[in-house]
């Protein structure tokens, strides 16, 4: 990966909007433009605008199904940043961390407590 595309990919990642795309897409994968749209209360245009900064990321993938373009993530630029920057032995204590970090969040919330 070179250092312009991550500057591309931590740009896509920086908008909240796109993040809330990256995530509707990967719990649907294959949905189409028109209907990842109709999830926000922006223009398809302004959809659209977001779609092309994450596909220049390479972090969405599209496929022409007639009219439809169907739309994909690929985790692969992700997986490259944290492959960047974490090593194996790092990275088990990371997952370790996170998932207490996970389980005492999901407590909180079953007691109705706010989190960070």
């Amino acid at each position: 990966m070179t250092e312009a595309d991550a500057d591309r990919l931590f740009h896509a990642l920086a908008h909240e909007t796109r993040r809330a795309i990256l995530d509707l897409v990967r719990d649907r994968p294959g949905q189409g433009v028109g209907e990842l749209a109709r999830a926000f209360d922006v223009s398809r245009i302004a959809v659209m605008n977001h779609l092309a900064v994450l596909e220049a990321a390479g972090l969405i993938l599209s496929q022409k199904d007639g009219r439809t373009r169907r739309l994909y993530l690929n985790a692969a630029p992700i997986q490259m940043i944290h492959d960047r920057w974490i090593s194996d032995f790092s990275g088990h204590w990371a997952n370790k961390v996170t998932a207490l970090k996970y389980a005492a969040e999901a407590a909180a919330r079953k007691r109705g407590e706010p989190h960070e």
